[in-house]
């Protein structure tokens, strides 16, 4: 494993836990960071031995967005210097989506702004009940820009631009009954539900989980017929694994 100045990556089994490692600044995002998130992130999708990348913070929150060292230099820099730190946000905003592997995000404390984003930048996320998420971003006359991509693909659209243009704090629960929070469990439970959720996925097959992310999130830009013809392919691509042809012959010797 890579040694990282302010992220841990550790893997037990067929689990990688990736933690940000910057509590006394509740995990906020500076340069460092987002590109040791990158490296991490990456070495885990590469690591044939993980199933699932857990991401979380370590401390009482699990990341406040942005760090006031980053918003004071982007309050003084050029069109330019802006354009390329938001592209260098924006590739760890998307890699989730783009590895083999699926990413849960343990929440619990704050996620806020770019915390919040990121959170939803995942695939799945489990929050404590104490957990908050909030897009503040406008209450400083900002835009809460690229996390909004994948806030808009978990909500509704009224119920997204409520967000975004409120800045309101929102619970756990609440979170939960909108739809962009997967599960939501007590305090006290909050290390062994995470664990046990992980578990639950990297219990079944790697292929499977692999190509079933990589066609959900295909069919985001195709219409109807284009989103069925995408599901004929991969069907016929899945009959072909190692992992189908035993679960097929498994399930015909109980018949």
């Amino acid at each position: 494993m890579t040694e990282y100045s302010q992220i841990l990556s550790a893997t037990n089994g067929a689990i990688t836990t990736i933690t940000l490692n910057r509590p006394e600044k509740r995990n906020a995002l500076g340069d460092t960071i987002v590109r040791e998130l990158l490296d991490a992130l990456s070495e885990a999708d590469a690591d044939t031995d993980t199933k699932v990348v857990v991401l979380r913070g370590a401390g009482t929150d699990f990341c406040a967005g942005a760090d006031l060292a980053q918003l004071e230099r982007v309050s003084q820099a050029g069109i330019l210097d802006n354009w390329s730190d938001a592209a260098a946000a924006s590739e760890m905003f998307s890699k989730p989506r783009k590895m083999k592997k699926p990413v849960i995000a343990a929440v619990h404390g704050r996620a806020f702004a770019g915390g919040a984003g990121l959170a939803t930048a995942c695939d799945l996320i489990i929050a404590s009940r104490s957990a908050q998420f909030a897009y503040p971003e406008v209450k400083i006359g900002f835009v809460a820009a690229m996390v909004m991509a994948f806030l808009r693909r978990s909500l509704g659209e009224k119920r997204a631009l409520e967000l975004l243009i409120t800045g309101k704090v929102i619970p756990a629960e609440e979170a939960e009954r909108l739809g962009f929070v997967n599960r939501v469990c007590n305090d006290e439970d909050f290390e062994v539900e995470v664990e046990k959720f992980a578990n639950e996925i990297a219990s079944v097959s790697v292929s499977a989980v692999m190509l079933t992310k990589y066609l959900l999130y295909q069919t985001d830009a195709m219409n109807f017929d284009q989103a069925i013809r995408a599901g004929v392919d991969m069907n016929a691509i899945a009959r072909m694994t190692e992992d189908c042809q035993a679960g097929v012959k498994k399930f015909l010797s109980k018949s």
